[in-house]
């Protein structure tokens, strides 16, 4: 194959593997009821002036399957780390007891599970429109190679194989996600 054709092929790929990654990153977001460290993972702390992401400064644990912990290494920051949990609307409601914040995660009404199976599908349908875009993309690269009809026509159809891959990929993760957020 052309090395034009093959590195068009390759870097689609990678950008419809970056797709996919993006979209495990936002399913972590998505609470499904259970107490997850990684729950505050979009929590930034303004330490001393800059922004910090919130494992920067204290450690986030779980003391049971709804209460998150935050134990920060300075005690001075307590106010400051509360405040940040605050402000970035996660829904939770931050209890300080002057050693540490704990969070309890309430759990999950079925109207809130619904909500956020939609939030979850909607996620999904992003990532797709990502992949259809990269496969758009490299469509129109490969037509504009000097590689003879065969060699444009076989690496077109390698290009759908990958989207009908990773369009499956995300189905998958989707469904995996939505069972996970219906389950009480």
């Amino acid at each position: 194959m052309n090395e034009e054709l093959k590195f068009i092929i390759d870097s689609t790929k990678e950008l419809m593997q970056n797709s996919i990654v993006h979209l495990e990153k936002e399913f972590r977001n998505i609470r499904a009821g259970k107490a997850n460290p990684s729950m505050l993972g979009s929590v930034s702390v303004d330490y001393y002036g800059a922004k910090t992401a919130l494992s920067q400064v204290a450690n986030v644990g779980t003391m049971d399957a709804h209460t998150i912990t935050v134990q920060p290494w300075e005690k001075n920051m307590l106010q400051e780390i509360e405040k940040a949990i605050m402000i970035a609307n996660l829904g939770f409601n931050p209890m300080n007891n002057g050693e540490m914040i704990i969070i309890n995660v309430p759990a999950l009404t079925e109207e809130r599970r619904k909500e956020l199976s939609k939030h979850a599908k909607a996620e999904a349908e992003v990532a797709k429109v990502s992949i259809r875009n990269d496969r758009r993309e490299a469509m129109n690269e490969i037509k504009k190679t000097d590689a003879s009809e065969d060699m444009k026509s076989n690496a077109e159809v390698d290009i759908q194989k990958l989207t009908d891959k990773f369009s499956a990929d995300v189905d998958s993760l989707y469904k995996v996600k939505d069972e996970e957020i219906m389950k009480v």
